[in-house]
């Protein structure tokens, strides 16, 4: 693994151990060598999480669209900055450049862009591994919600147990570093799955 993809929010948050954690997030990817790939902002966690990486000495490649750069949130300090025409082309250039996915607390655009990740590696398009660090148990509602997805049979237990939650930072680290993806159906049901061929 040499470069990690961080989605977080575009604001910092309510509490100031957001912008702790993202500064800690930040600090142990350049320790470790590890390149940042994010959303290309320099406002709210995004940019926090960017400058902490910098500070350490690492590389930050930061890719945004035309429409945010003109309303002036582009971080001008990256060590790259790619500029696409649209939301659709920045997640799959981001796809491209990362070696595995981290969710820091943030909005719909935080979990609308690890779900793409989720998504795709689930349908085979992607195996890199995929990890929410959660920060003051800012993650549990959503990870009791994907439990009950497993529970109701709208997900394979086998491909939860594929994703990490938690708080450590150089736990989830090692985890993503180590990763071998599961090989489970998407299809729960055999029969089911064979009816709609």
């Amino acid at each position: 693994m040499r470069t990690v993809c961080v989605y977080c929010g575009s604001n910092a948050g309510s509490k100031p151990i957001y912008a702790q954690r993202a500064t800690a997030l930040g600090t142990q990817l350049a320790r470790q060598g590890l390149g940042l790939v994010y959303g290309g902002g320099n406002v709210g966690l995004m940019g926090i999480v960017a400058d902490a990486v910098l500070a350490g000495g690492g590389e930050v490649t930061g890719v945004i669209p035309e429409q945010l750069v003109g309303w002036e949130v582009a971080h001008r300090g990256l060590t790259r900055l790619e500029v696409v025409a649209n939301m659709h082309e920045r997640k799959a250039r981001m796809f491209d450049l990362s070696d595995g996915f981290v969710a820091l607390p943030g909005g719909f655009g935080t979990l609308d862009e690890m779900f793409e990740m989720l998504t795709w590696r689930q349908l085979g398009i992607g195996d890199k591994p995929c990890a929410f660090l959660d920060v003051d148990g800012f993650y549990a509602p959503l990870v009791a919600m994907m439990d009950r997805m497993v529970a109701e049979r709208f997900v394979h237990a086998e491909q939860r147990r594929d994703l990490w939650h938690g708080d450590d930072i150089e736990a989830m680290l090692a985890w993503m570093q180590a990763y071998v993806p599961v090989k489970a159906d998407k299809w729960l049901d055999e029969k089911r799955r064979k009816a709609l061929r």
